[in-house]
């Protein structure tokens, strides 16, 4: 089985729960969970019996103490886990509304992920068949960027596959809205890109037919587009199509992306050839249908780490949908060894 490396940041996810009342005033309660994009999708990974490795920085702090336990307890090796003397550990505030959908918070300058320097990365995080999985939350100041383009560079010369979740949080920008040309300088260099369908849009300024062929005459092998609850497209140099998640209720959308990617990153790694999978439209889609079982399941729970599902929980929603387990390549039922 494949190491899957997660790089970028783990931070304290605020979670609104309700509302009390004191006086005159309603005030909002909130819940401390360990979350971060590539964390969640480190944690999805291991849930499911996947080599997980999370690679990153948080404060020596209790908040950042919290996030290295409760990594460890899910099963995803920290020890590329880095803990910084003096900055905080980031955290967001998340606010639900009534359909389960989120908007964010972040208090997030100059703590320990984005000071994160190239003289840090280790040889290590890139030993053996690795794949390497990253968001465009490490681009969003020039030092975390320049870092990233590091990991990168260093993860294209030892052969490692590259996986980006383009995951845009525009509030985290000091612009106010992602720098676009930055983005997609580092689309171009990833092996597999999952976007949203607006940051999709974003991206390819209006244009995606041809976004997407310039994607794809690049390093881009797989392109995935999620849009919430609808259907999931996938493009490759071959072919295109898409699958349709299942149907669920929903509670949260926090891990909902989180775990579909990481879902898709464990069947990758369980394949004895990963990117042999990209060529063949059964195996990919067999795959990608796994993956939104991951996404669908995770909506249905608060949270994010918590959300995540392991492979029983997987097996009996397959049944609950009506969708046969043998219609999938059994890798990605088996007991890891």
């Amino acid at each position: 089985m494949k190491k899957i490396l997660c790089f970028g940041e783990a931070l304290i996810d605020f979670l609104n729960i309700g509302a009390g009342h004191q006086g005159p005033l309603t005030l909002p309660e909130f819940r401390q969970y360990p979350g971060g994009a590539p964390a969640n999708a480190a944690v999805a990974v291991a849930r499911l019996g996947g080599h997980a490795c999370f690679a990153g920085q948080v404060g020596q702090d209790p908040f950042g103490e919290f996030l290295a336990a409760a990594l460890q307890e899910y099963g995803v090796d920290t020890r590329f886990l880095l803990k910084h003397p003096q900055a905080k550990t980031a955290l967001a505030f998340v606010m639900l509304d009534a359909d389960g959908d989120r908007s964010f918070s972040f208090h997030r300058h100059e703590t320990a992920d984005v000071i994160l320097t190239e003289e840090q990365v280790s040889d290590d995080w890139f030993s053996g068949d690795t794949i390497v999985h990253f968001c465009s939350n490490t681009l969003t100041t020039p030092q975390i960027a320049q870092c990233t383009r590091h990991v990168l560079n260093r993860a294209k010369h030892a052969g490692n596959l590259i996986s980006f979740d383009v995951n845009l949080r525009h509030n985290l920008w000091q612009q106010g809205a992602a720098d676009s040309a930055l983005v997609n300088e580092l689309v171009k260099q990833a092996d597999v890109v999952k976007f949203s369908r607006d940051e999709l849009e974003y991206l390819a300024a209006g244009d995606t037919a041809t976004y997407i062929s310039q994607c794809l005459a690049s390093q881009c092998q797989l392109l995935l587009v999620t849009d919430g609850a609808n259907r999931i497209d996938y493009f490759t140099a071959e072919h295109q199509g898409h699958i349709q998640p299942p149907k669920v209720k929903v509670v949260d959308t926090t891990a909902g992306g989180d775990a579909f990617i990481g879902g898709f990153l464990y069947g990758l790694g369980c394949m004895e050839n990963a990117k042999a999978v990209f060529a063949d439209t059964r195996e990919l889609e067999s795959l990608l249908l796994f993956a939104t079982h991951c996404g669908a399941y995770a909506v249905t729970q608060p949270g994010a780490f918590p959300a995540l599902p392991g492979l029983a929980d997987i097996q009996t929603q397959v049944t609950q949908q009506g969708h046969s387990i043998a219609a999938f390549n059994p890798v990605l039922f088996r007991s890891p060894v």
